[in-house]
């Protein structure tokens, strides 16, 4: 019945796999995150029983269904998408991680929550790598104050790295100036780390994601080349 997304996980595990040895680097270190928006659930548990185990999230509602209906099931979820401040406390205590920390406020509501709950929060920075008015995210040049100043004053944040979303567009070798623009940043902030530290860079979708690893990404997030279009 499911034997689409076997396919097609078998195929991004192999795609991953050469990208990684090309930039030599072990498969083993890189996430795969199966973004499951708008993707029914049965769908994803015919994923979650062919070894994905690492499911994105972008919608707070969606997520919380979600993770509700599958909770038998041994699972670390991601929120990948825009966060509103008012809807952290239904995501905080349940999410792995959340990818998309892009601005004070946020993170101020973040560490107000977790303190109350007296549970440390992972996340990423997003950063709008390419400048684009329709993105979220961090400018590059802001990112590095930004990282030490949450990292100062909020001790129940931990900033595990930096995600991006690229630019689309029909050839993935378009993006790699602005992945590998990311992963120079992650390592000037990860020579320079205090009080956090660089662990995970999370880049790349279905379109660029092998592009997106040889230039350096730890975690990669997937969902059309798992799942197949959505409706």
């Amino acid at each position: 019945m499911h034997d689409d997304i076997e396919h097609n996980l078998r195929s991004i595990r192999d795609q991953i796999g050469r990208a990684a040895l090309l930039a030599g680097r072990s498969p083993n270190d890189i996430t795969l995150v199966g973004v499951s928006k708008t993707v029914p659930v049965e769908r994803i548990s015919a994923a979650i029983d062919l070894g994905l185990c690492d499911l994105g999230e972008n919608r707070v509602q969606e997520a919380m269904d979600k993770i509700h209906a599958l909770q038998a099931r041994q699972l670390r979820w991601h929120f990948i998408g825009s966060l509103q401040s008012n809807k952290v406390k239904y995501i905080l205590p349940v999410v792995h991680m959340i990818h998309s920390l892009d601005r004070w406020s946020l993170a101020q509501e973040l560490e107000r929550r977790a303190a109350k709950l007296d549970i440390p929060v992972k996340c990423l920075v997003e950063v709008n790598i390419a400048g684009e008015e329709s993105k979220a995210g961090l400018s590059p040049a802001h990112v590095q104050d930004f990282v030490q100043t949450v990292a100062k004053d909020c001790p129940h944040i931990r900033i595990e790295g930096l995600m991006t979303v690229a630019p689309y567009v029909s050839n993935p070798e378009e993006v790699r100036p602005y992945m590998r623009q990311m992963k120079s940043l992650f390592d000037v902030l990860s020579r320079e780390s205090s009080g956090y530290a660089m662990r995970q860079l999370s880049m790349g979708m279905s379109g660029d994601f092998a592009v997106a690893i040889e230039e350096g990404a730890t975690i990669v997030r997937v969902g059309t080349a798992i799942f197949g279009r959505r409706e």
